[in-house]
Order: C-alpha cells, then structure tokens, then sequence
C-alpha cells in the first residue's frame, strides 16, 4: 500500500482531525513503519501452526457462582441521608 499525501488527507478526514504539516508527515512516516512490521509478518512460515482465538490453552478460569449472605439493608438505609422503604433518595442530578 502507498502512503501518500492522499491517503493522510482522507485518514484526516476519515478521523475528523486537523493535522498539521509536521504532523502529516510524521504519520506517513509511522504507517510507513507499521505497514512494513505487518509485511514482515506475512513472510513467516505459519504452514504448521494450528489457528488459534486465544494465546493460550485456559478455557475457562472463572470460579462456579456461589450465593453468599449480602450486607443487611436496614443497616445500609441507616446510614442514608433519606430513604423511602427500601431505596435511597437521593438529589436529581439531570433536568
């Protein structure tokens, strides 16, 4: 792919950026870069390497879901400035 003055114009636009001159050329120069790393990796051999979604072979690491005793509500709305049953009230934040 060319990266050109072009191309940095419509990513400009593309993103909704103002970039200065400096700027443009900067980035032409760190695309260059990325393009070239990715060009890099199309040259490796991957004939023999499984497709993989993940880096590593965990299928699932997570705990099983365990009911546990929760904090007593009435103790909680003790300490509420106001509260209405079983809620607390609190100052209406948007108009």
């Amino acid at each position: 792919m060319q990266i050109d003055e072009k191309l940095i114009s419509y990513l400009e636009d593309l993103s909704c950026l103002a970039l200065s001159e400096e700027e443009k050329v900067c980035l032409e120069g760190d695309l260059s870069k990325i393009l070239s790393g990715m060009a890099r990796l199309n040259e490796m051999n991957t004939e023999n390497v499984p497709e993989r979604s993940h880096p590593f072979d965990h299928v699932n690491a997570f705990r099983e879901d365990e009911r546990e005793a929760s904090f007593d509500r009435e103790l909680i709305l003790k300490n509420a400035p106001e509260c209405s049953g079983e809620m607390f009230i609190a100052p209406k934040t948007i108009e």
